[in-house]
């Protein structure tokens, strides 16, 4: 009896340590990968001063944006995801939906877009394979950070510019509980095409505070500012997320936080742990019954 013991624990114990190496070497890079079945709604809101096109007279007026970003699974595949994301921008009235059609004088701007991204580094992907021959060619990142996000510069899609620009780390800063890492884009003058077949300038101030776990977005803030070249103003906003907004990214960003620090760490530390202690149990045995026996 006692050898049949020893021959189970010793068999636990290097299943268990096979399994804890497996997860060290391999199952880190095999969790931290953006979901398949992602659809998220961001809601911001905000102030903007605007020109209205009938009066030649810039507003100021509330404005809200939401945005809709939804992974297709059929095109996506282990190492890249595809998104569909829209986003709509109105004038807020108290009573405004989150998207109007376009004959509605509340729309200020509507657009989608098509784009893939590497499922662990949330780096741009621009394979024909994922991405119709219509969508905009991009690089950096676009939509998150990388799984295990690093106190370090990286670049950030701007879609005015067409180009990917410097993301500065700033710090840190914890927000409900949840430690991030904040980021800084800023973009000065930049000649762009601020309205369709308009060239203008452009600014953007905009901070990103990052869940370094997940790589997601947890709050957003952003000073945009669009200018004909003679410098009058197009545009001059100011949005952010909303407060709901930032509360359940929180949440989130720690569910998904603990289930990935199980998976990469707790398991293997169990498994290492548990399956020493199995194996010099069945030693033990083993080597003890040896003993008798010769005795």
């Amino acid at each position: 009896m006692r050898k049949v013991i020893a021959g189970v624990l010793l068999g636990l114990g290097s299943f268990l340590l096979v399994a804890a190496l497996t997860v060290v070497l391999w199952g880190g890079t095999a969790v931290q990968k953006t979901p398949l079945d992602t659809d998220t709604l961001t809601n911001l809101s905000g102030t903007a001063d605007k020109l209205n096109p009938a009066t030649s007279e810039v507003e100021s007026l509330q404005v809200k944006a939401a945005s809709v970003t939804k992974a297709d699974a059929e095109l996506s595949s282990d190492d890249v995801v595809v998104f569909v994301s829209t986003t709509c921008l109105v004038i807020d009235d108290g009573d405004t939906p989150q998207c109007v059609d376009e004959s509605d004088d509340r729309l200020v701007s509507a657009s989608s877009d098509v784009f893939a991204t590497n499922r662990n580094t949330a780096q741009a992907v621009n394979d024909p394979k994922y991405v119709p021959p219509s969508s905009e060619e991009k690089s950096g990142l676009v939509n998150k950070w990388p799984f295990d996000a690093q106190k370090k510069d990286y670049t950030y899609w701007d879609g005015m510019l067409g180009e990917a620009v410097d993301a500065t780390y700033d710090g840190t800063e914890t927000i409900e509980g949840l430690e991030t890492y904040k980021y800084h884009v800023l973009i000065e003058d930049q000649p762009a095409e601020v309205v369709d077949g308009i060239e203008g300038v452009y600014s953007q101030d905009k901070y990103l505070w990052i869940d370094p776990t997940t790589g997601s977005i947890i709050n957003q803030t952003q000073h945009e500012v669009r200018e004909l070249e003679d410098g009058s103003t197009l545009l001059d906003m100011q949005l952010a997320f909303t407060d709901e907004q930032v509360e359940k990214n929180v949440a989130e960003a720690k569910d998904n936080g603990q289930l990935l620090g199980l998976l990469t760490t707790t398991l293997p530390l169990v498994g290492f742990i548990g399956g020493a202690i199995a194996l010099l149990a069945g030693g033990f045995l083993m080597l003890r019954g040896r003993r008798d026996k010769t005795a």
